[in-house]
């Protein structure tokens, strides 16, 4: 029976048969890398037991890695038990300081999967009081051991490790520069943020994706340069992320930074595709739970859309109005005066002839149609005060008729 049938048969008493047994290193290794995918079998302590013999045992050093790489994915105690017995500590009471101890004599094993394991625990249990010794990983030869070092500075996050990891940006490797760039992103302090801008170019597309998403997380108007030069990216990930977080750095800037930033930002995307700014805004607008970015969305709609997206956008702010948030729908009102036109009249009228919808929703309507409405809104609004009870929507009526040229 094959190895594959085996596995999915989820018989791993017969593939614990061949990792222990078999003649060909090939085969063991292969039934290694499968005892890996069962982290809730029945038979799970058999499987680490196979696994731990294999790794500390085996004369293979692709068995060996296999086995490793599979203790590792089960989780739990799995990978710890055999770093202890590599390391010689005693886990005693669990606590992570022994953890951590064992894992920091693991990273100078000879076996790159248990250094790369090693990295894994000290990141998991965030042991600050690990990140010199993480750092001299970042020397490694083997660039799988560099990358997971990178990844536990960055789940640790602590900046110390700022510098050292701002030097594997330019490490040969794509994979090492996207969890450096992670890593940095996570410790998001400045040193950290400004060492991310000139990854907006990097040849990987992930690291790229990765850089631009931390950019969201400056508090001033540094990356929004590069942000803007993101919009024009090949890759529509990099494109959908940079419009991500132009959103978000609106949001975490300073109150009285945020006009001045606003109106750099939307002097910049006036010049760039509008399909790449407008349908992102849209997607945050409809999708976000975040009020914050709800607000900065809506806002920047009225300010940068063109005639292609036009009616979706208009959609979207008129689904805005009804936010539970009464800034984002004060926004998304701003907007849609902004837009202005019949196709805004439209759908405005429409929401106010909407019995179902929020009185609040239909008020912020009727306030709006006093911005851009003709004398089809100043007939409906007209009518409007002789039928509505609503004393909300009857004070934007009085104040909307009024600007459209008041009641016949």
């Amino acid at each position: 029976m094959s190895l594959y049938q085996l596995e999915r048969d989820g018989d791993v008493q017969e593939l614990i048969g061949v990792l222990r047994r078999s003649d060909n290193p090939e085969l063991r290794a292969r039934a290694a890398e499968l005892l890996g995918n069962f982290p809730e079998h029945d038979d799970r302590d058999d499987v680490v037991n196979a696994l731990s013999g294999a790794a500390a045992d085996d004369d293979s050093a692709e068995v060996t890695a296999a086995a490793v790489d599979s203790l590792d994915t089960l989780g739990g105690d799995a990978i710890e038990q055999l770093i202890a017995d590599v390391a010689g500590v005693d886990f005693g009471d669990g606590a992570d300081w022994m953890k951590a101890k064992a894992f920091v004599r693991a990273l100078d094993a000879d076996v790159p999967e248990l250094r790369m394991a090693a990295a894994n625990g000290l990141g998991a249990i965030e042991q600050a009081d690990a990140v010199p010794k993480l750092v001299e990983c970042f020397d490694d030869p083997d660039p799988r051991v560099r990358a997971r070092a990178a990844r536990a500075c960055g789940q640790i996050a602590d900046s110390r490790a700022t510098d050292a990891l701002e030097g594997l940006l330019r490490d040969g490797s794509a994979t090492v520069r996207r969890e450096a760039a992670e890593a940095l992103g996570n410790v998001g302090n400045r040193q950290a943020l400004s060492a991310l801008l000139p990854l907006y170019e990097d040849d990987d597309e992930r690291v790229r994706r990765i850089a631009v998403g931390a950019f969201g997380n400056f508090g001033n108007a540094q990356p929004v340069e590069y942000l803007v030069a993101s919009l024009t990216d090949d890759s529509a990930a990099v494109r959908r992320t940079a419009v991500y977080s132009l959103v978000q750095l609106l949001s975490n800037v300073p109150t009285q930074q945020s006009h001045e930033i606003r109106e750099t930002i939307v002097e910049q995307l006036s010049e760039t595709d509008d399909r790449n700014v407008v349908v992102p805004l849209v997607e945050i607008l409809e999708e976000s739970t975040q009020a914050a970015q709800q607000r900065n969305t809506a806002w920047l709609l009225g300010r940068v859309t063109e005639a292609e997206e036009r009616e979706r956008v208009v959609e979207a702010l008129v689904g805005a109005l009804r936010s539970d948030d009464q800034m984002t729908s004060q926004f998304a009102a701003t907007s849609l005066a902004e837009l202005g036109g019949e196709a805004v009249e439209d759908r405005l009228l429409a929401l106010v002839d909407d019995g179902d919808a929020p009185a609040e929703a239909r008020a912020q309507a009727v306030f709006t149609l006093g911005k851009v409405g003709g004398e089809r809104s100043r007939q409906r609004i007209d009518s409007l005060l002789d039928e509505t009870e609503n004393e909300q929507i009857r004070k934007r009526a009085f104040s909307a008729i009024s600007k459209l040229g008041g009641r016949a």
